[in-house]
């Protein structure tokens, strides 16, 4: 009797848990932007007047010395990005079979959260 092939296109890959940890992840960082969600509109709600000095106050507010608002919103915004590109990334892999074409798409969509973290960033933490 021959052994069995553990390699090449038709090996058996099963039991190694592929894709377990984006699950979670995804889960997590749904977790995170939902409660963030409900702290934003529970801010709102409890605003004197909906005027440009309260908005700002509800991404800038702090406890002590720490800038809990600015470090929330963070928090929420890159738990955003890395969803987006989890769910991305999955999209593109699923349904781009060229590789070349699928590694640009990637590469666009890494680029493009970076940017939108990186100027999300620079607009929170200058206020």
């Amino acid at each position: 009797m021959a052994a069995a092939k553990n390699y090449g296109p038709k090996r058996l890959v099963v039991g190694a848990h592929y894709g377990v940890m984006d699950f979670i992840v995804q889960r997590i960082t749904a977790v995170i932007m939902a409660v963030y969600t409900l702290v934003l509109l529970v801010g709102i709600l409890m605003m004197p007047a909906f005027t440009y000095e309260h908005w700002v106050k509800l991404f800038t507010f702090y406890v002590g010395i720490i800038p809990v608002g600015q470090i929330l919103a963070s928090l929420a915004f890159i738990a955003l990005a890395w969803h987006a590109w989890i769910g991305v990334r999955d999209i593109w892999m699923d349904y781009v079979k060229p590789v070349g074409l699928r590694l640009l798409l990637q590469v666009l969509t890494i680029l493009w959260l970076v940017g939108t973290v990186v100027y999300f960033a620079q607009i929170l933490w200058s206020i």
